[in-house]
């Protein structure tokens, strides 16, 4: 299994970022593997305020009691995204770059220092990269980027385009926490945790779904009520630049922005290109990344599946949301 935390910074290619060569920034990637590196790999990214250790664990870790995981046989990369803390973020940046001086960066930046991480291993083709939400999104970048590098893709509660109405509702927890009374015009010196926790109220709201409500799902997971799972789950504690860059990349994640200039802003003609078998799995009652979206979405790829996942559980259900065991 994997051991500790690497690090990996692309130093040989400094203007493969889209962001960095105008502040000079040299990103770094934090990553774990698992399995044996001559086996077939599969890469795993990180989704919104995810870390390494809890990304997808049921997909490689195996359970107590339970069948083996689905990619035992597998090496598994597992990658940070990028400004969610454990990769280039602005909270563990250089003091010029820290804070709201961190570049804004984008799905292209993580999706080329990924690559350059895999050459680096050793990895010349993916079997599979696999991921949920962000991380979904970070598979369609990928997928047009380096159209033979993954043979399959799997998205999971996610879109090869930000939607409006998602964009919308990301505003909604970023207003909460900018116009937090310690947030300070983004001039803190301390944790902004007024703000950080109010950014997890509205965004929890969001996640699941109403029937998750109406059926008191708080109670299979041990909460007394409802208040006492918001606090235990929702309060969020991350920095709050953190979670603004990465916001910023969710916002403007588009995959119809690459390909041939006269083709720039066509989602169909960008998705029509992806040469990789894609299995699109939405979650039934995801409020983020609604299933309509994804059955229009495979209806432009070559090689593309759809599969509901029928569950209460909104969007977390695509992160494994809803088994207590994954929890």
């Amino acid at each position: 299994m994997g051991g500790e935390i690497n690090y990996f910074t692309n130093d040989t290619q400094p203007n493969i970022y889209a962001a960095a060569p105008s502040s000079n920034a040299s990103l770094t990637l934090a990553y774990r593997t698992f399995g044996d590196a001559k086996n077939p790999a599969v890469f795993l990214p990180s989704c919104y305020g995810g870390k390494l250790d809890d990304t997808l664990p049921f997909l490689y870790t195996p359970a107590k009691d339970g069948p083996p995981p689905v990619l035992q046989d597998y090496f598994v990369i597992v990658c940070g995204l990028l400004g969610a803390g454990e990769s280039s973020s602005p909270s563990n940046a250089l003091a010029s770059q820290r804070g709201p001086n961190f570049p804004a960066v984008t799905y292209e930046d993580n999706i080329r220092l990924q690559y350059a991480l895999c050459q680096a291993l050793g990895v010349t083709q993916l079997a599979a990269y696999i991921g949920f939400s962000m991380g979904g999104q970070q598979a369609y970048h990928m997928a047009v980027l380096y159209p033979d590098f993954a043979a399959r893709v799997a998205v999971l509660a996610s879109s090869a385009r930000t939607s409006w109405h998602n964009w919308s509702f990301l505003e909604g927890p970023k207003a909460a926490l900018v116009n937090s009374v310690d947030f300070l015009d983004g001039k803190y010196e301390t944790p902004a945790i007024r703000g950080t926790k109010a950014f997890g109220r509205v965004y929890s709201t969001w996640a699941l779904s109403q029937a998750w409500f109406r059926e008191r799902c708080w109670e299979t997971l041990g909460f007394r009520d409802l208040e006492e799972y918001l606090r235990a789950e929702w309060e969020f504690t991350d920095d709050a630049h953190d979670l603004l860059c990465q916001l910023q990349t969710w916002q403007k994640g588009d995959i119809s922005l690459f390909g041939p200039e006269d083709e720039k802003g066509d989602l169909a003609k960008a998705l029509a290109r992806i040469r990789a078998k894609v299995l699109v799995m939405p979650s039934r009652t995801d409020m983020y990344f609604p299933p309509e979206d994804s059955e229009e979405e495979v209806k432009h790829l070559k090689n593309g599946e759809l599969k509901v996942i029928e569950s209460i559980w909104g969007h977390v259900a695509g992160g494994g949301g809803g088994h207590e065991s994954r929890r």
